[in-house]
């Protein structure tokens, strides 16, 4: 796993391509988003990452921003998985990196989601589904 530090030094095109040929749009928004400087995950306690293959491909990318809509609030943002890559722990290790750090700066974390597999795999890590938070289908207390 690697800390993106500059997203548009990397090859994104391939998840792109197949996130919108699966429906959704978000991957494509990450990278509009982050060549127009709108969101960069570079404020205090955001972070992006990747995954790669052993070719050096990106297989998995994920941020935390902070919650426009919460204070103290983090958020998942941008979670995408390859479909061959799924179900062999690159998700799992994603989410514990982006919960981990989350833990420095927040104390909850919030994501958006309406898939009913993404809403297994996040109720799968403690995350509940409601709607305490705005904007919000998903949440995590993560102050300790």
């Amino acid at each position: 796993m690697t800390k993106i530090r500059n997203l548009l030094n990397h090859d994104l095109h391939p998840l792109v391509q197949e996130s919108k040929e699966e429906g959704f749009r978000f991957v494509e928004r990450l990278l509009n988003d982050y060549r127009e400087g709108t969101n960069r995950f570079n404020k205090q306690g955001e972070a992006l990452y990747g995954i790669y293959d052993e070719e050096k491909k990106l297989v998995a990318v994920g941020g935390l921003n902070v919650d426009p809509s919460s204070s103290g609030t983090g958020r998942v943002r941008r979670f995408y998985v390859k479909k061959e890559c799924r179900n062999e722990g690159i998700g799992t290790l994603l989410l514990k990196q982006i919960i981990l750090d989350a833990r420095r700066s927040f104390g909850a974390l919030v994501l958006n989601t309406d898939t009913v597999k993404a809403d297994h795999f996040y109720t799968s890590f403690g995350f509940t589904k409601g709607n305490r938070y705005p904007n919000a289908t998903h949440y995590l207390d993560i102050s300790e």
